[in-house]
């Protein structure tokens, strides 16, 4: 039974990717909320709501993209007018979050700073949180409110199928990465190779080794975002050795922190597929980058957290829109 548990629907948009909160207020048909965004001389930002948002179902969309700092605040603050303004429930759109990779103690004196952002989120006053294709997914039990996670995959899959590549091979640039392109790859109905890798300094990794048949193939290399494209370039300078025939790339998040625009475009890669979580400005956009929109997936999710609905169902929804079946997931204890 669909059923609306609280007011009226106002979506609110930051300013770290206005375009993509403007796509999915289209697609929703709710205009955003106005605000004002001011960035005093003094660094300090201040956020002023144009309307009342009193007992009405919020949801703030912004991405902790660059710069991240100063995104992060702006979240918390918007945030917090929200709650100040008496809003009857807060949701955190972050199509990307930033800080996903510091999430364990891996060495002695470090932070584990994905869990403090979460922490953070929750103390200025959000409700719960909408995120998309972390990094890791254990960040989502950093969070002491609710979490929904959703995936670019059908999308991403959708345009590769859509591609019509023949011989196919599917790569995970590193063991790390393997469930997500194994996912893939069935999806694709092709074989995965595994580049085995490790980490030989600041942003630097090194590829040792190509688990998988991949000479004379077309190969589609699958990842949740690319950062400075250090790993990226090393799988394919990996694939390159063994002779592919040619080389595409997947990945949800295009952060492209420097020198990644310089590599990718002196690169042998195709294509560089990617989506609009994170908005991309001109200098980035690349004759062979293809960015999706994932404003539909959001908006259909936003919508159906609103009403009451099973996010579940509407992610199956969607992929049977895209004419995708994903692979059954394991339960917990199944080998």
């Amino acid at each position: 039974m669909t059923y609306t548990i609280y007011g009226e629907l106002a979506l609110i948009s930051g300013s770290a990717n206005e375009e993509l909160a403007r796509e999915i207020s289209r697609h929703l048909q709710t205009p955003l909320t106005g605000r004002d965004i001011i960035d005093y001389a003094n660094e300090n930002v201040f956020v002023r709501l144009h309307s009342s948002v009193r007992s009405q179902d919020v949801f703030i969309i912004q991405p902790t993209s660059s710069p991240v700092n100063r995104n992060i605040m702006e979240l918390l603050i918007m945030i917090d007018a929200v709650k100040r303004a008496s809003a009857g429930r807060i949701t955190a759109v972050i199509p990307h979050y930033s800080y996903g990779r510091t999430d364990k103690k891996d060495q002695p004196r470090v932070p584990i700073t994905a869990r403090l952002i979460a922490d953070m989120i929750g103390v200025a006053g959000a409700d719960r949180v909408l995120l998309m294709d972390l990094h890791a997914g254990q960040i989502q039990g950093f969070f002491s409110i609710f979490v929904d996670e959703i995936s670019a995959f059908p999308i991403l899959s959708k345009y590769m199928l859509d591609r019509g590549l023949e011989n196919v091979v599917v790569v995970s640039p590193d063991v790390g990465a393997a469930k997500r392109a194994r996912n893939f790859a069935e999806v694709l109905n092709a074989p995965l190779a595994i580049i085995e890798k490790r980490r030989v300094g600041q942003g630097r990794a090194e590829a040792l080794n190509v688990i998988g048949e991949v000479s004379g193939k077309n190969a589609v290399i699958f990842d949740d975002e690319v950062d400075t494209a250090g790993t990226l370039m090393e799988a394919v300078q990996a694939l390159e050795d063994r002779k592919v025939r040619g080389i595409w790339c997947c990945a949800t998040h295009a952060v492209l922190s420097p020198p990644a625009v310089e590599r990718i475009e002196k690169s042998t890669i195709r294509e560089l597929v990617v989506t609009n979580t994170i908005q991309l400005p001109p200098e980035k956009r690349l004759k062979k980058i293809t960015v999706l929109s994932v404003a539909e997936l959001l908006g259909d999710v936003i919508k159906s957290i609103h009403h009451g609905r099973s996010v579940g169902a509407t992610l199956e929804e969607f992929d049977r829109a895209c004419g995708i079946t994903r692979p059954p997931q394991p339960r917990p204890g199944m080998v």
